[in-house]
């Protein structure tokens, strides 16, 4: 288990996309959060309190948590020397990294004679089986994305809340290092040989009381070339009975990839759909969630009042205005 309070590792973010794990754990967990420490160059900030190793351990820091997920998941050179500050001054650290805090030998060895510990939560902790494609009992929800990093796991995240609230049988199942950070369970899906991908989310994703919903955190985007994998991996190995859109209104091309134009919501319902109802033919398209973080209020509203219009689908923003539209429409 990850000991708490965090100290959340900005590094040298090149912006704010970059440190979406540190902001995932901040938003949903500001109680494990007791400040931020970033380097020179860093132009991401989660309006914590700037630490040093020293400030962070009076305050009660624990673990380091690294926050930032930058392209191709390395963990940088220039970082290291934070890492060996902290594990001197005793702190665990945590990484979803893809390479890892326990293939650097002078952190293991650091870590060893401090007694100290290193967790890398991208690394699966067991074998998974291939998927078959039966049906399961229970309810399953999936949010895909015109892109990735746009807003999949704060909107289950979102409905998880509202459900609760409501008393309904729900649980996140997360699939990626910042939900695993946010709950302490889950799989690393894009750590996962690719034969096993959607089995291990059918596993993850079990029979269940007829009325209980599992959430499932989205990754990627079937529209991205780099990262489509992982997201039909979650389509056919949770056979959700219900999806929904997630989009950015601002974004002009493809996270990372700027020869790359997205695709419209219409695209993304009719390939997500088709796809889906491969493994599950029942399922349906429920609602659209809008990431209108870069919209001023009234913007927001009217983009997302056109979306609805035209689109016919309850649309919201669920971390701003709240998920019970969405919820709602789950039936």
């Amino acid at each position: 288990m990850l000991k708490t309070p965090y100290l959340l590792f900005l590094g040298d973010a090149p912006d704010a996309l970059a440190a979406k794990v540190a902001q995932g754990v901040k938003d949903w967990r500001p109680e494990f959060c007791v400040g931020q420490f970033r380097m020179s160059g860093c132009n991401a900030d989660m309006g914590l309190a700037d630490m040093t190793i020293e400030e962070a351990i009076a305050a009660g820091a624990k673990t380091l948590v690294v926050g930032v997920a930058n392209r191709g998941g390395q963990i940088s050179e220039s970082w290291n020397a934070v890492f060996e500050q902290a594990l001197s001054a005793g702190m665990d650290i945590a990484s979803g990294l893809h390479n890892l805090l326990t293939d650097n030998p002078s952190l293991v060895d650091l870590a060893a004679r401090h007694g100290q510990s290193l967790f890398d939560v991208r690394i699966p902790q067991q074998r998974f089986p291939i998927a078959n494609a039966e049906k399961r009992t229970g309810k399953r929800c999936l949010a895909v994305g015109t892109d990735c990093s746009i807003g999949k796991m704060y909107t289950a995240i979102a409905m998880e809340k509202t459900m609760r609230e409501r008393g309904m049988k729900v649980t996140f199942r997360a699939t990626g290092q910042t939900g695993i950070l946010i709950t302490a369970s889950g799989i690393p899906l894009d750590a996962i040989v690719a034969d096993f991908m959607a089995g291990s989310v059918e596993w993850l994703t079990p029979d269940n009381d007829a009325d209980h919903w599992d959430l499932i955190e989205g990754q990627g985007s079937l529209f991205h070339a780099s990262y489509s994998g992982v997201t039909l991996a979650l389509i056919h190995g949770g056979a959700p009975d219900a999806l929904i859109l997630c989009h950015e209104p601002t974004r002009t091309h493809m996270r990372g990839l700027p020869h790359c134009s997205l695709p419209t919501l219409e695209q993304l319902r009719d390939t997500s759909l088709n796809l889906a109802r491969i493994v599950n033919p029942e399922c349906q398209v429920v609602g659209i969630s809008i990431n209108t973080a870069a919209l001023g209020s009234d913007a927001a509203l009217a983009y997302m009042a056109e979306v609805e219009a035209r689109m016919g689908l309850p649309t919201i923003d669920p971390f701003r205005h709240g998920a019970d539209r969405l919820v709602d429409a789950l039936g």
